[in-house]
């Protein structure tokens, strides 16, 4: 993985993700020179250091985006507007949950997001789908219909730490529109916008956040509700494989990044071993799960895990993992293929070197790796018709 900052993986990883998504290398490099020293005294020192650097960049490009508009230039003040949310995402991904700017900024990025798709006609449209007594924010990115008929759907699932916005960023929407798929990118419990915005917590059961969305597709005539997929990465390595587990409207899964076992990683992480996926990490899982101590968050999130659960997998299932996946060790992407025998249609997926895709859900090839599994989706899609 390109390591901008040598000795902080995290913070290096945000940047890998900004320009596989879209970010341009002088803008991504003019926001992280300014924090380079600041680099080197941990994840968490310096973050809002780096916070200010990155909107720093995003400001004169909104800025110029503005000016474009009253020019007429609305496709590049488009591309200017994507640019500058995905700065201002990137860099809010990294605050302390009790960073008081955190809120606003998060905000500025939906925004931001939204101007952008407004200016560039994108196919897409902001969801709240109700769940229990309040809603789940979302974003549907429509394909166009083939011969007429209603299209298959996806339903994408964050990991701990992302938003919908970084889903749309990823560009893996857009390819399954390629292919004919419509995507339903979801902040559910624990997540996005519902974390953020609406406080509403990350649970064990992923299958009540899923079920509500299922039914709301249910109801769309251009969807066809015999042909819905789900797919998570990163901590979505255990959501999406346990919704299929328990919703068996969901006709394949993908794991993009195993997370067999989660619970056992949190130990591990108590431990020093491995990498964290955010700066302030105990402060994040904590404001993730609801409690403010590392016995209740290890007592709430000990079910959190696929032992018993991969095993009622009956929908095809893909797993896809990077082999030095720095995060969650490739031995759990193993664990969850061995068990997921009742499967109809399992595969296993290591991206390893010199072909890329080695990292964490494979952020550093992401493009390469998120087109491999919109290839097997559409492919799957068509089998089980």
């Amino acid at each position: 993985m390109f390591m901008y900052f040598p000795t902080n993986y995290v913070w290096s990883m945000a940047v890998v993700a900004t320009l596989n998504n879209g970010g341009l290398i002088d803008e991504v490099d003019r926001a992280c020179k300014p924090v380079l020293e600041a680099s080197k005294n941990g994840d968490d020192a310096g973050t809002e250091e780096l916070y200010a650097a990155w909107v720093e960049v995003a400001d004169r490009l909104i800025a110029s985006a503005q000016d474009d508009e009253k020019r007429g230039r609305l496709i590049g003040a488009g591309d200017k507007y994507y640019r500058s949310s995905l700065y201002v995402s990137q860099s809010e991904r990294l605050q302390s949950p009790t960073w008081a700017g955190r809120k606003a900024a998060y905000q500025k990025s939906i925004d931001l997001l939204l101007k952008h798709i407004e200016l560039s006609g994108v196919p897409m449209t902001k969801l709240d789908i109700p769940f229990e007594d309040t809603s789940l924010p979302a974003y549907y990115y429509r394909a166009e219909p083939k011969d007429g008929k209603p299209a298959p759907v996806v339903i994408q699932l964050n990991g701990l730490d992302s938003t919908k916005e970084m889903m749309y960023y990823s560009g893996f929407p857009q390819m399954l529109a390629r292919r004919g798929i419509s995507t339903i990118m979801v902040d559910h419990g624990g997540t996005g916008e519902a974390l953020r915005l609406r406080d509403i917590k990350a649970r064990v059961e992923t299958e009540t956040f899923i079920s509500p969305i299922i039914d709301w597709i249910e109801k769309q005539p251009e969807l066809d509700a015999n042909q819905v997929g789900i797919v998570g990465w990163s901590l979505g390595g255990y959501y999406a494989p346990r919704a299929a587990a328990f919703d068996d409207r969901l006709k394949l899964c993908v794991a993009w990044g195993a997370n067999h076992n989660w619970a056992e990683v949190q130990q591990g992480r108590r431990n020093r071993e491995g990498e964290n996926p955010v700066p302030h990490y105990w402060e994040h899982v904590f404001w993730v799960w609801g409690v403010d101590n590392i016995d209740d968050f290890m007592e709430k999130t000990k079910g959190m895990h696929l032992n018993g659960v991969v095993e009622r997998i009956t929908a095809p299932f893909l797993i896809t993992h990077g082999a030095n996946d720095r995060q969650i060790n490739v031995k759990y992407a193993q664990q969850s293929y061995d068990a997921a025998t009742a499967s109809s249609k399992r595969e296993l997926r290591i991206f390893d070197e010199p072909e890329g895709g080695t990292e964490h859900i494979s952020i550093d090839h992401m493009p390469y790796v998120a087109g491999y599994i919109a290839d097997w989706v559409a492919e799957t899609f068509a089998e089980i018709k």
